[in-house]
């Protein structure tokens, strides 16, 4: 599970990607998620660590290649795949 500036920043990396065909810098991340360069920083690595992104060039942000764009669902043990507990436990 993702933390709430991971998941913010990952959002508008995929964001700008799709819509302006480039990554943000590190300044347009500043702005954007009004986080400092060293939180920034830090949440880049973490989701390079849990793989959503690659981030060879660890000085240049526009660098960064989006493996996932969104944050992985997470399956429940109790979900069947189905909606049959709303019609059978309520």
């Amino acid at each position: 599970m993702l933390a709430d500036i991971e998941r913010k920043i990952l959002r508008i990396l995929y964001n700008f990607s799709a819509g302006r065909r480039r990554m943000p810098s590190m300044e347009e991340l500043m702005i954007k998620t009004g986080k400092t360069k060293k939180d920034i920083t830090r949440a880049l690595i973490n989701l390079e660590d849990q793989l959503y992104i690659i981030w060879k060039n660890k000085r240049l942000v526009e660098s960064i290649r989006i493996l996932q764009g969104w944050e992985q669902r997470e399956k429940s043990a109790r979900s069947t795949g189905g909606n049959t507990d709303y019609w059978t436990q309520y």
